[in-house]
């Protein structure tokens, strides 16, 4: 252990590569850090960047002395971000048996928080995107970590994914898709039908089993195993802090309708087959026909991939246009295709389909074009 000398009352020294644009909160820190450095053998010095996401929040990187390997500290200002989310859902997770952070220190009202460390490779940064056979080794794994946490639903224990909150992240799409992005007004027809549409699509996704939903269930999300430790080593999973009780189709329509990674049809069909076979087997899947009938439940998966894809759609739009983030806006395109393509096949997207039309100035689709949109 260093020979360092910490003072509870004195903050610690930060390191000039992490930026505070607020003085307070950088003092709040320090004082915060100066606490909990002597009783992990912390290194203040080591603090960096870990990530950030499209948040508020942002996580910071610390050393242990003497080789201890390193922690994650969370900074998440409590005007704009609630931790107690993010405490239960990681307990709730941790009692499933899946591979999370463990909380080591919790400073509530300044939104600080110490985590043991996962590691630095997300899945996503693992994957080999040009060989899909060599990733089916991870999709298996984040199914296994999926059905682990799916089968240890309850309700009562997480907000429910209900038809307010479905409504509520559709009008993303037209109220800042539409109307801030492609200056559209939306209203008169455009209005009507697509709220008919949204009628649709909330009836078909509020009649799914309800389970767990991570709800962000996607390769940037899930933490590879460190090199060595083996195929059989569990995923990480991380940003869990908007999990809900909701339609069992949620996460699987995330994890391979990705935000930032397309994959050939055939490749999203394998996965979602070796999901529905293991997921039928458990018990899960004992609902109309989705036992025995796969078209059934991809029906289900896709519709509610549906509703993911406009949501998300009018969330890019909103961190370009509100939060000053672009880089997220540059995969909308993404979510366009994904919303075209489901829409291309059900007769009653039909008014759905010829709204992107108008929206995005384009003739009206003959066919998906499968392949990777990089």
């Amino acid at each position: 252990m260093s020979d360092a000398v910490f003072s509870p009352t004195a903050p610690a020294c930060l390191p000039a590569g992490v930026h505070w644009p607020d003085p307070a909160r950088q003092a709040a820190f320090g004082h915060w850090l100066a606490r909990v450095a002597p009783a992990h053998g912390l290194d203040p010095a080591s603090l960096r960047i870990a990530s950030a996401d499209a948040s508020f929040r942002r996580y910071l990187r610390i050393d242990v002395f003497d080789g201890g390997g390193t922690r994650i500290v969370m900074d998440a200002p409590p005007a704009q971000e609630n931790c107690a989310p993010f405490v239960h859902v990681a307990r709730l997770m941790a009692d499933a048996g899946l591979n999370v952070p463990r909380i080591l220190d919790w400073d509530e009202p300044q939104g600080f928080m110490l985590l043991t460390d996962l590691g630095a490779r997300t899945m996503m940064e693992a994957i080999d995107r040009q060989r899909p056979e060599a990733s089916r080794p991870l999709y298996l794994q984040a199914i296994d970590a999926l059905l682990t946490w799916q089968q240890a639903s309850r309700p009562g224990e997480l907000p429910p994914y209900d038809q307010a909150l479905l409504r509520r992240e559709l009008a993303l799409f037209p109220d800042w898709y539409l109307a801030r992005h492609r200056g559209l007004a939306v209203q008169g027809d455009m209005r009507q039908r697509l709220e008919q549409t949204f009628d649709l699509i909330v009836a078909r996704n509020l009649a799914a089993p309800l389970v767990y939903v991570h709800r962000d269930y996607m390769p940037r999300n899930l933490m590879a195993p460190p090199a060595g430790e083996g195929a059989g080593s569990a995923l990480g999973v991380l940003d869990f802090q908007d999990a809900v009780h909701g339609p069992l189709t949620y996460d699987i329509a995330s994890l391979m309708r990705d935000a930032f990674l397309s994959w050939d049809e055939e490749f999203v069909l394998d996965i979602t087959i070796r999901y529905w076979e293991r997921a039928r087997k458990l018990g899960l899947l004992d609902f109309e026909d989705w036992h025995g009938d796969f078209a059934a439940f991809w029906r289900a998966v896709e519709w509610m991939g549906l509703q993911r894809h406009l949501k998300v759609a009018g969330i890019f739009a909103r961190l370009t246009l509100r939060d000053g983030k672009p880089k997220y806006l540059a995969d909308a395109p993404r979510f366009i295709d994904y919303i075209r393509h489901t829409a291309a096949r059900y007769r009653e997207l039909a008014p759905l389909l010829r709204l992107l039309d108008e929206a995005q100035g384009a003739q009206a689709a003959t066919g998906w074009a499968f392949g990777r949109v990089e």
